[in-house]
C-alpha cells in the first residue's frame, strides 16, 4: 500500500521567501529609493533625521530584507544618550509597498530587536505607532520626560527596555551619540601651472 500524496501547492510569486541580511555598502543606493518611496523626498526634513544625520548607524545594527534579489525593507538603529542615559534608537523601517503583506516589516523589526539584545543594549526607542510597535513590547510608559530635537507627537515616543531600569529616571533631550560618518573628501582637479 502506498501513502497518500500530499498535494502540491503552487507558490505565487507573493509567496516568494525573503530574508534578511545585514546591510552591504551595495544596499545604499537602493535603500535610500526604497525610503524616499515610503517617505517621500521630505524625509531629510523629520524630527528624528537629526538623531541620525552625519551618524553611522550602531555595529551589526543595519538590516536589508531581500526577495528574489531585491532589497524590499530596511531598518537601522542608532547609538542615543536619552536623557544621560545610553540607548538605541529604532528607524527608519521601510519596507517596499508592493510587498506589505508578506510579514517583512515584522520580521526585519524582530531581528533587529533581537540583534539589539544580544549585543548587550539596554532599551529601544522610535517615533511611531503605538498600536503597530506595542505587539513587538513598546510602550510610552517610560518616554514622558524625553524630548527630541524637533515637533513630535508625545503619544509616539516610545520605547522597549531590554534592561530592567534601562530607561530609568530618563529625562531630556534624546541626543545622537554614535559614530560620525567618515568625511568624504573632495575631490579636486589638478591645478594648471604656468610655464
Amino acid at each position: 500500500m502506498t501513502a497518500p500524496r500530499k498535494p502540491q501547492v503552487a507558490l505565487t510569486s507573493k509567496a516568494a521567501p525573503f530574508v534578511i541580511r545585514a546591510e552591504r555598502a551595495g544596499d545604499l543606493a537602493t535603500r535610500e529609493a526604497l525610503l524616499d518611496a515610503c517617505f517621500g523626498e521630505n524625509r531629510h526634513g523629520r524630527t528624528c533625521q537629526r538623531l541620525r544625520d552625519g551618524r553611522a548607524p550602531a555595529a551589526g545594527l543595519a538590516l536589508s530584507a531581500m526577495r528574489e534579489g531585491k532589497l524590499v525593507g530596511t531598518v537601522r538603529l542608532w547609538h542615543v544618550s536619552a536623557g544621560g542615559r545610553p540607548a538605541l534608537v529604532l528607524g527608519p523601517l521601510a519596507v517596499d509597498p508592493a510587498c506589505r503583506e508578506l510579514g517583512i516589516g515584522a520580521a526585519l523589526m524582530q531581528q533587529a530587536l533581537a540583534a539589539a539584545r544580544a549585543r548587550g543594549h539596554g532599551a529601544v526607542i522610535l517615533l511611531g505607532d503605538a498600536p503597530y510597535y506595542a505587539r513587538f513590547g513598546f510602550t510610552a510608559e517610560k518616554t514622558a520626560e524625553l524630548s527630541l530635537p524637533g515637533p513630535f507627537e508625545r503619544n509616539r515616543l516610545l520605547a522597549i527596555e531590554f534592561t530592567d531600569g534601562a530607561l530609568d529616571g530618563a529625562a531630556g533631550m534624546i541626543v545622537p551619540t554614535g559614530a560620525a560618518l567618515p568625511k568624504r573628501r573632495s575631490v579636486r582637479a589638478p591645478e594648471a601651472h604656468a610655464a
